[in-house]
C-alpha cells in the first residue's frame, strides 16, 4: 500500500512538472489583447449643461511595438499589444467612456472623443500623453509573476477664462498566479489604467464649467 502510495505521488508530481512546463513553452507570438467596452448610453436631458472634449491622446511611450512581454519558463516569449495596435486612442476612449457614466461627483457628464478642431463649443477640453502602459510577465516554477505599470499626463484648458489644469498619474499592480492565462494580463493592465482615471478624478472637480484641482 505504501509503494503504491508513493507511486502515485511520483506521478501526480510528474503530471503536475509536465503541465506547468506545457503551460510555460512558447515560442514568438504576437497576442492582441481587447480592452474594448460596451458603449455607455446616451445621456439624459436633464445633464448639467458642461460640454466636455476628450482629444486622443499622444503616444510618447519608449517601445510602440508592444505593450508587454511574457518570458516563459523553458524558453520563448510572448509578445501583447492592443487590438488596433494604438494604446494611446484606446486610453482616450476609456476615459470618455468612464466620464459618460461615472465621473465628478459620480454622474455622467457630456462627453466627446474629437480633435482639436472638433471642440468649437467646448467647455473643457482634455488631451494627455502616454509615457507607459505596459505588462511585464515571468513564469517561474509553478507560478506566473504579473507587473502592470502606467504613466500619464493630462492636460485640461478651459475655455471661459484659457486657464489649464495638469495631472502627472502614475499606477503600479502586481499578480501572481499558478495558472497564467491572458485574461490575467488584460484584467491587470485595465485595473491600472482604471486606477488612473479614478486619480483623475479624485485629484480635480468641475467649478463653473472648468476643471480645477481640489483644493
Amino acid at each position: 500500500m505504501k509503494r503504491l502510495f508513493m507511486q502515485t505521488s511520483l506521478a501526480l508530481g510528474v503530471a503536475l512538472i509536465v503541465s506547468a512546463a506545457a503551460g510555460c513553452a512558447g515560442k514568438s507570438e504576437l497576442r492582441y489583447l481587447d480592452f474594448q467596452t460596451k458603449q455607455p448610453a446616451a445621456l439624459s436631458a436633464d445633464m448639467e449643461p458642461v460640454t466636455i472634449v476628450i482629444e486622443p491622446f499622444e503616444d510618447r511611450r519608449a517601445d510602440k511595438a508592444r505593450i508587454g512581454t511574457r518570458t516563459h519558463l523553458w524558453g520563448g516569449v510572448t509578445h501583447f499589444d492592443v487590438v488596433g495596435g494604438r494604446p494611446a486612442d484606446m486610453i482616450s476612449q476609456a476615459l470618455v467612456n468612464r466620464l459618460k457614466t461615472r465621473g465628478w461627483g459620480n454622474r455622467a457628464w457630456n462627453v466627446r472623443l474629437g480633435q482639436a478642431e472638433s471642440a468649437t463649443g467646448a467647455d473643457i477640453v482634455i488631451g494627455g500623453q502616454v509615457q507607459d502602459f505596459s505588462v511585464g510577465v515571468k513564469s517561474r516554477p509553478f507560478s506566473t509573476v504579473i507587473d502592470a505599470k502606467s504613466r500619464f499626463t493630462i492636460q485640461s484648458k478651459n475655455a471661459d477664462d484659457q486657464s489649464t489644469t495638469t495631472r502627472s498619474i502614475e499606477g503600479v499592480r502586481t499578480r501572481t498566479v499558478f495558472w497564467f492565462g491572458e485574461q490575467d494580463v488584460q484584467e491587470l493592465l485595465a485595473a491600472t489604467l482604471e486606477d488612473g482615471i479614478d486619480r483623475l478624478i479624485a485629484d480635480t472637480m468641475i467649478e463653473r464649467k472648468a476643471l480645477r484641482p481640489v483644493r
